[in-house]
């Protein structure tokens, strides 16, 4: 009875107030905790843990100008994908070899502040005996990880999923911060051709909350992903409206979870047509779809926003991105790619020992163009064919 009486006592924030005005939450305490009170009680809700000060010194480091983040966070059966692509069998040996080819390249961090790997990569070292999460604070790089366990089908919906992965995150997420790493992330998708429905957008937004406060309570910054599929046939205006929901319920369940807004980092898709729609958009209109939903849903409080590539080429990612940097932003708007930072680089080497520095120099050309779009600079001259090239994959996992 206790603790039904206390639950009802509880002050809980109607959605209603972040859906029409978000005003409440902007006002969320950046301290270790927050008191609630009303007539009969008070309540006290631990927010951020010990490690508020380091998380937001993790997450402003990361958001610093003319830098984004290097996803390498493939699992093995993808990064087995990607192998095989040039040529390569999906072993350790080789895993380990590309992997070191990317954290090592010669000035990285110049252009990259954070680099997301699979928990392989952070307990793993490079060909040359180091572990790869010191090669990569040498060069100024934070080491980041991805702890989600993967999407699975979600019971109950239109054929949509969820994100698996809750179960023993905290002491996972302990002992990650224990090896090195200072941020994590969690990626779960919503599908605009399969609805999407309520329930997979609750299941989302709620599983990301609950990571996020595991997280920090852990001293790892979480970067909060709700991927918007581009799968479909869809027009950028639908892509708006279903960002704009999956968005406010992010939020909402982050402000619900004591979630520090000041420690987190949003990964968001840009918003754009169906990778199937017959109109494409510009740069410029993706820019303005994108910043206009960025002011009416994302606390200023949140100090980065970088966004995934979703499938777009290297170049449409780097354009988009920099068309959003012609103005100041009130956060760091920044990228988090794989793909559109990778795939070049990875033909380049073709598995082959004499091709790495050759490769290396192709990566840092990728990170250096999307240094400069983060600095609204990026002229696009010189760009290959290979840049230009397409990567979505219908129903993409890994």
């Amino acid at each position: 009875m206790a603790s039904t009486s206390l639950l009802k006592a509880s002050p809980v924030l109607d959605k209603s107030e972040w859906v029409k005005g978000q005003s409440v939450l902007f006002r969320q305490p950046s301290s270790a905790s927050v008191v609630l009170r009303n007539r009969s009680t008070s309540l006290t809700v631990r927010a951020a843990s010990s490690y508020a000060d380091e998380l937001v010194k993790t997450a402003k480091t990361i958001a610093s100008p003319g830098r984004g983040i290097l996803a390498m966070d493939e699992s093995n059966a993808t990064c087995g994908k990607r192998l095989d692509s040039i040529g390569l069998e999906n072993t350790e040996a080789n895993r380990q070899a590309y992997r070191t080819l990317l954290v090592s390249a010669p000035g990285l961090g110049q252009y990259i502040s954070g680099a997301i790997l699979f928990e392989e990569t952070l307990y793993q070292s490079t060909v040359e005996g180091k572990k790869m999460v010191d090669v990569l604070v040498e060069q100024n790089i934070v080491p980041g990880i991805k702890v989600d366990k993967g999407l699975v089908p979600l019971v109950g919906s239109n054929n949509e999923s969820w994100c698996q992965g809750l179960d023993g995150l905290s002491s996972r997420t302990a002992a990650y911060y224990q090896q090195g790493a200072r941020f994590a992330k969690w990626r779960t998708v919503v599908s605009i051709p399969n609805g999407p429905s309520a329930l997979a957008v609750k299941e989302a937004a709620w599983g990301l909350a609950r990571y996020a406060a595991i997280s920090q309570d852990s001293g790892l910054v979480p970067i909060v992903e709700p991927e918007i599929m581009l799968d479909g046939e869809h027009d950028i205006d639908r892509t708006y409206e279903v960002a704009e929901k999956v968005w406010a319920e992010v939020f909402f369940y982050l402000a619900q979870n004591n979630v520090m807004f000041e420690g987190i980092l949003l990964k968001p898709s840009m918003v754009t047509p169906g990778a199937e729609a017959k109109d494409r958009a510009t740069p410029e209109q993706v820019a303005s779809y994108t910043l206009k939903l960025l002011r009416n849903r994302i606390p200023p409080a949140v100090p980065g926003i970088m966004f995934l590539s979703g499938g777009q080429s290297e170049l449409e990612a780097t354009l988009n991105l920099n068309a959003m940097n012609q103005a100041p932003n009130p956060w760091h708007v920044s990228f988090s790619y794989a793909r559109a930072l990778q795939n070049t680089c990875l033909k380049t080497w073709g598995g082959r020992a004499e091709n790495v520095n050759a490769a290396q120099t192709t990566l840092l050309a990728r990170a250096k163009a999307n240094s400069l779009a983060q600095l609204g600079k990026y002229t696009g001259e010189g760009e290959s064919e290979e840049a230009k090239e397409g990567m979505f994959v219908k129903g993409y996992t890994y």
